[in-house]
């Protein structure tokens, strides 16, 4: 056995489904790292397949492509070359695994399935996987590694058995993805395993968007006592060499890099602002849109979506139009203008008037004797989301919506108005987090951004009281609680799932708590219907929070 190896972890950002792409990708990484001169290179979990694949596992044609896949990268390692680490979905008999496979000297050397299967959250695995057994080392060239599969390394069990199986060093492979307290959580429980055993750890992740999920790289070596020795740059592809000296049967770090990371004021904001932009940059590139279509109605969601649109995409791809009705106002108008202007983006106006009034007329003989109302609100709306539709339709462009979680959450939205489109950037954002963001925004342009220095969104946007302009003089806090109050609630009933005494502990009125959650409670069909958006997180609405839309509880004595 050799004391001397280098390692590459190669931080990919795979397409789920795209089995050639994804297998050129992990080829293209292994022939770059063993240019220099690496031994052994790793990619993350399902790497092969994009990760989740969902029910592509269950298509028999796909899992055949799975293996004919596998077969032509392990062939490739027969040139004597380095080894590859792939992650993949693995049919063993009756049996699928989540695989992590060895590939060396032209064959499969060795495979590691998934013990720990994920069932919460965003996480159904154990819906389509087989758990693997409790695993020992494989050999690679002589040394023991410990191969885990991402929920392995969440508890102690597995490092353990590995450890006193005789593993030196532990390499787990990930499809993580971000929410804004994963990245803590992901290093503190790395360092634990580490402690435990008192081997180095060698963590790799993904990169990318997909669907609603988003996976931050980040990519890192601990050493044996617990040291960062190596780190992958956060929100973009990687490939990073790390030197290893071996001693006494025990290994170490020699040499690695570490990426520089944020140096913001507000690491926090500036991880959910790159969050938006790499989800809406794969969503939209990997479904292969030519753009995107949005309404810009002078308020700050619709400006931070289109500032978030631009830094994703570039401004020629992102077109926006101004939809005008009775109540909108002049100072709306202008501040929308401006914004289009600051991002330097295609910019139309397209007055609804017209189309409320021919609905006002289709409708007078069914409303007559009836009071104006909501419905009258929500027929601009829709007319607005008929516009969008219909650019959308002609030209190709994805729509994008612009409503905030803290909307969403009481369904302050338009069903087939607002509503309509493709994906929502500000779906898991609260409104009190949108002024943030946009205001960090203005002092910051984030790394990769295609969008202008300075600043994106006029300060008139961020300051005026927000209003939805539907009616004469009217603003959201007529008919919702202080945004910072909303948000305080919601978090408590969403995130924290707190009973509603426990909130009024808070300082909030029982009266208001109570009106927040039916509102939540009653807005379930609307989210339902809504597009998918980035999650950032602990709890997003779809799939990491799924509740009956036919629901009897009311938390009521």
């Amino acid at each position: 056995m050799t004391d001397q190896l280098s390692i590459a972890l190669a931080q990919i950002n795979p397409l789920v489904g795209d089995l050639q792409g994804n297998a050129r990708r992990l080829g293209r990484a292994r022939l770059e790292a063993g240019n220099l001169g690496a031994d052994l290179v790793i990619g993350g979990e399902l790497a092969l397949s994009g990760y989740p694949p969902e029910d592509l596992v269950l298509k028999p044609a796909f899992l055949d492509d799975v293996a004919l896949r596998v077969a032509k990268l392990a062939a490739e390692t027969g040139d004597g070359g380095p080894g590859l680490i792939v992650g993949a979905p693995w049919r063993d008999g009756d049996n699928l695994y989540n695989s992590a496979l060895l590939l060396d000297g032209g064959r499969v050397a060795a495979r590691m399935d998934k013990h720990i299967l994920p069932s919460y959250g965003v996480f159904d695995e154990d819906r389509v996987f087989a758990a693997g057994s409790m695993p020992g080392p494989v050999s690679f060239r002589g040394l023991p590694i410990g191969l885990m599969i991402c929920e392995d390394m969440w508890t102690p069990e597995v490092t353990e058995c590995l450890e006193e199986s005789g593993a030196r060093i532990l390499i787990a492979i990930n499809g993580s993805p971000f929410d804004m307290d994963k990245t803590d959580r992901r290093l503190s429980l790395a360092i634990a395993r580490v402690r435990e055993s008192s081997l180095p750890l060698i963590y790799v992740n993904l990169i990318g968007g997909q669907d609603e999920l988003v996976f931050d790289g980040g990519s890192f070596v601990l050493g044996p006592d617990g040291t960062l020795g190596a780190q992958a740059r956060s929100w973009t592809e990687d490939l990073i060499i790390t030197r290893w000296s071996g001693e006494g049967g025990g290994w170490s770090l020699a040499e690695g890099p570490i990426a520089k990371q944020s140096d913001s004021a507000a690491p926090a904001l500036e991880a959910i602002y790159q969050a938006m932009v790499l989800g809406l940059r794969d969503y939209v590139t990997k479904n292969r849109f030519p753009g995107v279509v949005m309404g810009l109605s002078g308020g700050i969601d619709s400006a931070l979506t289109a500032a978030v649109a631009v830094d994703a995409l570039g401004p020629d791809k992102v077109h926006c139009v101004m939809m005008p009705s009775l109540f909108t106002s002049r100072e709306s108008i202008d501040d929308a203008t401006d914004c289009a202007g600051l991002l330097g983006i295609a910019f139309d106006t397209i007055g609804i008037g017209p189309a409320v009034l021919a609905f006002e007329e289709m409708l007078s003989d069914a409303f007559a004797g009836r009071e104006a109302d909501a419905t009258e609100e929500n027929i601009q709306a829709r007319a607005r989301g008929m516009v969008v539709m219909a650019l959308s339709n002609k030209l190709g462009q994805m729509a994008l919506t612009t409503g905030n979680k803290s909307e969403m959450s009481v369904g302050y939205a338009t069903l087939y108005g607002d509503m309509c489109g493709g994906f929502s950037v500000l779906k898991d954002v609260y409104k009190t987090t949108v002024f943030e963001l946009s205001r960090w925004r203005n002092a910051h342009r984030p790394a990769g951004a295609l969008g202008p220095d300075g600043r994106v969104i006029p300060e008139a946007i961020i300051t005026k009281k927000p209003t939805a302009e539907l009616a004469p003089d009217q603003f959201d806090e007529d008919s919702l609680p202080p945004y910072d109050q909303l948000d305080d609630i919601l978090k408590s009933l969403i995130e924290g799932e707190h009973a509603i005494p426990d909130i009024v502990a808070r300082g909030h009125d029982p009266a208001i708590v109570g009106r927040v959650w039916q509102m939540l409670d009653r807005a379930e069909y609307k989210r339902r219907q809504a597009p998918p958006g980035v999650k950032i997180s602990s709890r997003a609405f779809g799939r990491d929070r799924r509740y009956p839309i036919t629901n009897g509880f009311t938390n009521q004595a």
